[in-house]
């Protein structure tokens, strides 16, 4: 705080908050935009916190998949004739966000600004609560659920890729 004359280091920083975070949250805004650092948001485990928010949804898709292993379903089988039955808004805004990340790296890159890797991040993982609130991956329907298992697998491939770009963990269980 220049106000009050307080200083923290990046070491105390990093201690308080982990690598992932200070990676997350500095890359949250283009480089020449002001910036005011939230360390209470920073350490909290809460959806108000962008990094939490989207490590949290790669690891809820890690469960399900878990869950439904243990049931014996299988998490692995890619059968492409059944994507036809994803027809829900919510299934196809995943599907097109997913679609957007390759833009999305080359736009990064060609403007030198890794906040749109991050702005890209949450935005993903959100439709994937939104997708995760209004609709279930286990169905008697075995076509969709194939489909749905199929979906939230990419989705999870997408956060993990867009979070390595960041360089930020993409953790299994939270």
């Amino acid at each position: 705080s220049k106000r009050s004359g307080k200083a923290v280091t990046l070491t105390d920083l990093l201690e308080d908050i982990g690598c992932d975070a200070a990676r997350f949250f500095f890359n949250i805004r283009q480089a020449n935009t002001h910036f005011d650092f939230d360390l209470d948001l920073a350490i909290s485990n809460s959806n108000d916190n962008p990094v939490f928010y989207v490590q949290y949804a790669h690891a809820r898709i890690s469960s399900i998949l878990r869950l439904l292993g243990e049931e014996g379903i299988n998490t692995e089988e890619n059968d492409f004739s059944a994507l036809s039955a994803l027809t829900d808004k919510a299934e196809i805004q995943l599907m097109e966000k997913i679609a957007e990340l390759p833009s999305e790296v080359s736009e990064a890159a060609a403007a030198l600004d890794p906040s749109k890797i991050t702005k890209y991040a949450i935005s993903l993982a959100a439709d994937l609560h939104s997708f995760y609130n209004s609709n279930r991956v286990k169905s008697e329907d075995e076509k969709l659920m194939k489909a749905r298992i199929m979906l939230i697998r990419a989705v999870k491939t997408t956060i993990k890729n867009s979070l390595k770009i960041l360089g930020v963990s993409a953790p299994e269980k939270m």
